[in-house]
């Protein structure tokens, strides 16, 4: 029986591809680089922030040294955290179904590898706080697709990985659902397409919000919404 979600965040709530391309390109112009153009993005987020910076300068002929990563990622971090909600909106149909799902009796959660307080920033400014908890990346966790945020946030929920329907919209999503045990919902609207969700293991694909609701209530013998 299913009896919580866990939502991925860039590209499955929220549209931050624009905001992310934005700030990834002025920090290359810092270096004198660039610019990468916005849909390139879609293939360079998702593997947090350090992964990033290291493809933005492979996407510019640059070699990734560990010293010009990380003033990058201070650089990138730093001008974020300033206005983290530049440019970013939930995806249509998302609140809905957030309330829905509440409304509903499921607990809810999110597990991003975008640092931890840029992540708060984001869930907070956007759906307040109907999540009943909020986890970004933290030092004490692996970025995913290591399972251990997602089985930490299980865990704090009182939920078997099994009781957990896991929602993203990348390879590193549907990886990291699949390595907690966890049934996993790819979704369309998100950073990937389909062929990238179904080959890395997506139990099931969702073309708009309302089938994650629909997913929940069938895996729990319910009537569909």
């Amino acid at each position: 029986m299913i009896k919580a979600v866990i939502f991925d965040l860039d590209g499955t709530l929220a549209d931050t591809l624009t905001t992310l391309a934005y700030y990834g390109n002025r920090t290359l112009a810092h270096l004198g680089l660039g610019p990468i153009e916005t849909e390139r993005f879609r293939y360079l987020v998702g593997r947090g922030i350090v992964v990033l910076m290291q493809d933005m300068l492979i996407a510019c002929g640059k070699e990734p040294t560990e010293d010009v990563v990380s003033a990058m990622v201070a650089d990138f971090n730093g001008m974020y955290i300033k206005d983290t909600m530049y440019l970013t909106d939930a995806y249509k149909g998302i609140r809905e179904l957030i309330g829905l799902l509440k409304e509903k009796g499921y607990k809810l959660a999110v597990c991003s590898n975008k640092p931890d307080e840029a992540t708060q920033v984001v869930v907070n400014a956007l759906f307040g706080d109907i999540f009943d908890l909020v986890l970004g990346k933290r030092e004490e966790f692996p970025r995913k697709p290591a399972p251990d945020s997602v089985l930490y946030i299980a865990r704090a929920l009182g939920c078997s990985p099994e009781q957990c329907l896991y929602v993203g919209d990348t390879d590193t999503d549907m990886q990291t659902g699949n390595s907690a045990k966890m049934p996993t919902v790819g979704v369309l609207w998100g950073f990937r397409d389909r062929e990238e969700l179904e080959k890395n293991g997506a139990t099931f694909i969702a073309e708009e919000p309302q089938d994650i609701l629909n997913t929940a209530c069938r895996l729990n013998g319910e009537t569909e919404e």
